[in-house]
């Protein structure tokens, strides 16, 4: 098992842990250096129990502790699975590569075939986002533009609150809060949704009251348990999503979506006073 896939275990059963073993958890995660891996060592250095550590190792897929640091140790023993690097630039580089991971793991191929179908039915399509949210809200709106959808990012929390109680049924809202719990944003999505549009919401929040405020919900990857998630930008969970939003909605009718796009990029260069290929 690679060491990525033994950090993806951890993660996936980090919501069922108790704090003792989230404790646990936090240290494997974060932990770039070789070292005494033994139950009494990493026990006695946590201030949790030997059976806490057995029980943290059990709900992550494995038959007990000594299994799991098996597959833990086993990128050191082979080498150093960060070679080269400082300790700030293996944590970085972990964190992103994980990110990717749950990312991955997230994507469900079905569902962003419906949200294409979405944005190709609509008559327009608003883009709400708050603080870091609002850069990738703006983001988004700028590649929807170039396919040719009518699209505007609204970033401001006033210009949300009128937006939504002008959509109608014709329209589209994307709302991105990464926690789910910006409230401008989500008055916005309730409101939009009253009057009759479509709401995706994308966020990394699992509470089913705010899932219920949209059509469908794109789930993001997110580190919002760890103590170290600071190094990593909230945004970078939230473009990956988007990324793949985007590939599938160019994908819907990709001659007519990629010959818009072409245009606009023509005109940009043009204006620039270059060519395209």
């Amino acid at each position: 098992m690679e060491h990525s896939k033994v950090f993806s275990a951890i993660k996936n059963a980090y919501p069922k842990l108790t704090s003792s073993e989230q404790a646990a958890a936090d240290f494997f995660l974060q932990n770039r250096e070789k070292g005494d891996f033994s139950s009494k060592a990493v026990a006695a250095k946590l201030y949790v129990s030997e059976a806490s550590l057995s029980r943290f190792a059990q709900k992550c897929g494995f038959k007990g502790y000594r299994e799991f640091i098996y597959e833990y140790q086993r990128p050191f023993k082979e080498g150093n699975p960060y070679p080269n690097f400082s300790q700030a630039t293996k944590e970085v580089l972990s964190r992103y590569q994980d990110l990717l991971d749950s990312s991955y793991r997230l994507v469900d191929e079905g569902q962003m075939r419906r949200v294409s179908q979405m944005l190709s039915h609509s008559r327009c399509v608003f883009v709400y986002g708050m603080g870091s949210s609002g850069f990738a809200a703006r983001e988004l709106g700028l590649r929807l533009m170039r396919t040719g959808l009518l699209v505007e990012a609204i970033t401001d929390s006033h210009m949300i609150r009128m937006n939504a109680v002008l959509v109608d049924e014709t329209v589209t809202v994307v709302a991105i809060t990464l926690s789910g719990t910006t409230q401008e944003v989500l008055w916005g999505v309730k409101e939009a949704r009253r009057r009759g549009a479509k709401v995706i919401l994308m966020t990394a929040s699992q509470d089913p009251d705010v899932h219920s405020l949209a059509d469908e919900v794109l789930p993001l990857a997110s580190e919002e348990y760890l103590s170290a998630g600071l190094q990593i930008s909230p945004q970078f969970p939230v473009l990956v999503m988007m990324d793949l939003f985007f590939a599938y909605y160019l994908g819907s009718d990709e001659f007519v979506n990629r010959e818009r796009y072409r245009r606009t990029m023509e005109a940009l260069l043009g204006e620039q006073g270059g060519n395209l290929p």
